[in-house]
């Protein structure tokens, strides 16, 4: 099953005198990098929403922000005074030791500043926190659709890759016999300049035909290549997050493929082999976006 990294979901929630938007964005990654931007009234419920967010994405650099409007008026909000004072005493020092004029709008600049306005009702209830969190779980099951489509659009390319590579590799068929003859006709060649020398051993000569003709076969990296390609179509299809074993299985195709143009020595299957490199080039790209 391929399922991509990238994704978005968005949710939203009206409660009370509040607006709760709610967004949580994946890309790729490594490992598990979570961000989280949650306003202070929420701050406490940090770890709740990491470890649902852990468990439901699994991977991927994810960033999940929180946003709260407030609607009504009544009692809405309450202003930190001991913060706005030390804001201003700190702002005050830095104008003094460094000269600089302190602006008329100072105060606005101010309340402008983290946790400086305050929800004024109390601890947060159970019944909000609830709806919060099915939002967030909303949220997140947005995401997972986006990354399922996106990870469908990468199956078809990766797919499609796969089988070109396969095509190729039967091309490789129609070049065996001319190949076979161009490196045979390179052999009598071989044998007969020696003949025409010293004459030489000839068990030693025998050894060393056999050898030349065993090191330029290229039948079991050609039914291994295959294998390599049914095995990752296989796994493509299977129901597991697959992103990291297709990557160890790209590896092996590269494998065969390094091997099969090293051995090739015809220009045609050359060209096969580049255009092969090619195709698993593009795979390796989309793999990096799989979870």
């Amino acid at each position: 099953m391929i399922i991509s990294m990238t994704g978005f979901g968005r949710e939203v929630l009206e409660y009370k005198n509040k607006k709760i938007s709610i967004d949580v964005k994946s890309l790729n990654s490594k490992t598990t990098d979570i961000n989280t931007r949650i306003p202070g009234y929420y701050k406490e419920k940090e770890l709740e929403i990491r470890r649902l967010i852990s468990g439901e994405l699994k991977r991927g650099k994810i960033d999940f922000c929180m946003f709260v409007e407030l609607n009504g008026s009544e009692n809405a909000t309450l202003i930190n005074q001991d913060l706005v004072v030390s804001y201003y005493n700190q702002l005050k020092n830095i104008c003094e030791n460094n000269n600089i004029p302190m602006g008329q709008d100072i105060l606005s600049g101010i309340i402008r500043m983290p946790e400086v306005l305050k929800n004024a009702s109390e601890d947060l209830n159970d019944d909000e926190w609830k709806l919060v969190l099915e939002t967030v779980q909303k949220a997140i099951d947005a995401c997972k659709s986006f990354r399922n489509a996106e990870g469908k659009e990468l199956e078809r390319d990766i797919v499609a890759n796969i089988n070109s590579i396969l095509l190729l590799l039967a091309e490789v068929s129609k070049f065996e016999t001319e190949r076979v003859e161009t490196i045979k006709d390179r052999l009598r060649q071989g044998i007969a300049d020696i003949e025409n020398g010293n004459g030489g051993d000839k068990n030693r000569m025998e050894q060393e035909i056999i050898y030349y003709l065993e090191k330029l076969d290229i039948n079991e990296e050609k039914v291994r290549l295959k294998k390599h390609c049914e095995y990752f179509l296989e796994t493509v299809k299977s129901d597991e997050l697959a992103g990291k074993k297709l990557a160890f299985i790209s590896q092996e195709i590269g494998r065969e493929i390094n091997t099969l143009g090293s051995k090739a020595n015809h220009a045609e299957m050359q060209k096969l082999v580049v255009t092969m490199k090619d195709e698993l080039e593009k795979i390796k790209e989309q793999l990096l976006n799989v979870l």
